[in-house]
Parts: structure tokens; sequence; C-alpha cells
């Protein structure tokens, strides 16, 4: 089995659609309690307007503090979503190691999300990977509503290869396919990984999947068996885009994390120490939450 890369998002897409704020305390405190887990990737936010998204507005202070020397483990990368190029010029300032940024399939969704077409959006993302790699610095570029989406239903495939089609051409090859809608399902995830795989057998393929409909954990075991090896996940399976008609959470991190290990896979995550910071999430929120193993306990 190829080894596969935890991308922990809970702290962006995880809390971006919350009412009640976290404080700037709580975020250092599950970010670090991720990392001391073992994940490999944690994205601590997103580059936005705090306005628009007020959970975000501390993305610049939570890359400050764990940018400090001896404040993360050298093994983990920092990630952060950016969503034009003044947020990259703020990455920049902020020392973020790994830009996410990515297009949408849908033309609905990506004028809700971003206000612009699918062509403008395209043009405009390609040019800001290219100043992150220039400035030496990992970008992974990722294309929305992949498997279809909330407002327009289903989404042709062809479109999503073509955009793929450009980032490659752009010498970009990390790439993910996100399910915005949470409408794949796993014999869709295997045939468009294949396909991105005919076009460019080094892509260096990433998922990031919503349970909106149940099938998340399935889906991610469909991306495994087509060779993706970044998962992105968040933690007590919070999250959902807000820009989607049905917003749904995302595959759970230490669900996933249960699944793999139980197949052999990343023993060396500390699976109880996920589960604390689901609770401790679930404690904060006042609520249960979408997570099923830091109930349930693991299996034995």
């Amino acid at each position: 089995m190829h080894k596969i890369i935890l991308h922990e998002v809970g702290p962006r897409d995880g809390l971006q659609m919350e009412k009640e704020t976290v404080p700037l305390e709580f975020k250092i405190k599950w970010i670090q309690a991720g990392m001391d887990a073992g994940i490999d990737i944690v994205q601590v936010g997103s580059f936005v307007n705090p306005q628009k998204v007020p959970q975000m507005a501390d993305t610049d202070k939570l890359c400050a503090h764990f940018m400090q020397p001896g404040m993360k483990p050298k093994a983990v990368i920092l990630s952060a979503l950016v969503l034009n190029e003044k947020g990259v010029d703020r990455g920049m300032a902020c020392n973020v190691e790994m830009f996410c940024m990515g297009v949408s399939a849908s033309e609905t969704h990506s004028r809700k999300n971003t206000g612009m077409g699918i062509s403008e959006a395209l043009t405009r993302i390609i040019a800001m990977a290219k100043v992150v790699q220039a400035a030496g610095k990992k970008v992974q570029v990722s294309v929305q509503s992949a498997f279809g989406c909330g407002y327009e239903g289903a989404v042709p495939e062809g479109r999503v290869i073509e955009i793929v089609g450009r980032y490659l051409e752009a010498g970009v090859r990390a790439i993910s396919l996100a399910d915005t809608a949470g409408h794949a399902t796993p014999d869709r995830v295997e045939k468009l990984f294949a396909a991105l795989r005919q076009l460019d057998d080094q892509v260096e393929c990433a998922c990031h999947f919503h349970n909106t409909y149940g099938l998340g954990l399935a889906n991610c075991y469909a991306a495994m068996r087509a060779g993706v090896g970044y998962f992105e996940s968040a933690f007590a399976g919070l999250g959902g885009c807000p820009f989607t008609a049905v917003a749904g959470g995302n595959v759970c991190t230490e669900d996933l994390v249960h699944m793999l290990q139980h197949m052999n896979l990343r023993h060396d995550v500390k699976l109880e120490e996920l589960t604390r910071i689901a609770a401790d999430v679930s404690r904060f929120f006042k609520r249960e939450l979408l997570g099923v193993v830091y109930n349930t306990g693991a299996i034995p």
C-alpha cells in the first residue's frame, strides 16, 4: 500500500461555518494536539475577508504562533487556504509552508464562492500558483464540486479533466478533487482519479470528501484503491462549505484514522489523542458532533 498522508482541515473547513467564534487559545490547543497525535499537515485557517468569514479572522496570529521556532514538529507542514492575490500576500508574510487554492467545476458554485466564473477564477488561480511556486513554497490546487453541485446537480467529468489539464500545463502537480456537495460515490471516485493519472502519472493526488449523504469513508476507501495519497479530513466531522445548497460535514479525522488502523495503516498516529480533541470540540460547542469513534470508542 502506498503512503497515506493525513491533512487536518478542521481549523479551517471545520470551523468556518460555526456561528460561535472559537477563541484563539482553543484553536492553538486543538492544532497542537493534532500535531502531537501525528497528523502530517494542518490547515490552520484561510486568508479571507474577516467580515465575510469571522472564524478565520485570527489566521495570521495562528500562523505567527506556530511558525515560531520549536512550536511545531519539523515534519508537520502548516497549510492555509487562499482565494485571491491578497490572500497569497498575507500567507507569504506569515511564512505559510503550503498554499491551498482552487477552482469550482460548477459555474454557480464558483460565482457564489468567489464572485467569479470558472474561466476567470482559473486564470487567476494559476497565476497565483506560479507566484507561490516561484517563492519556493508548496502549492496544492483543487477542483471544487468535482463530483457534483448542490445547485446545478451533475458536473461533467470533462469539465473537471479540463481544469486539471490546465493545472498540469502550468506545472502544478499536487491536485485535490473536492466533493463540496457530497455527491461522490465510490465508483465515480475511482474513475475520476484514474482519469487524472492518465493525464500525468506523476500527479500528486489528494481528496477532500464531505459526508453530506453518508458516503465519506466509502469514498476515501475508493480513493485509496485509486492510488490517492493525501486525505483531507476534519476533527469530529465538523465543517461544510457555506456556499453550497446543502452543507455537510467533512470526513471525520478520527473515524478515518480508525479505519486506516484496522487496515493495518498509520499505526503511528495516536487515535486516542484524536478522540480527545473531538470530545473537547464537542464540549466547546455544547452538542454532539458527527464523528462516531469519539463516542463509541475504537474496535478492540
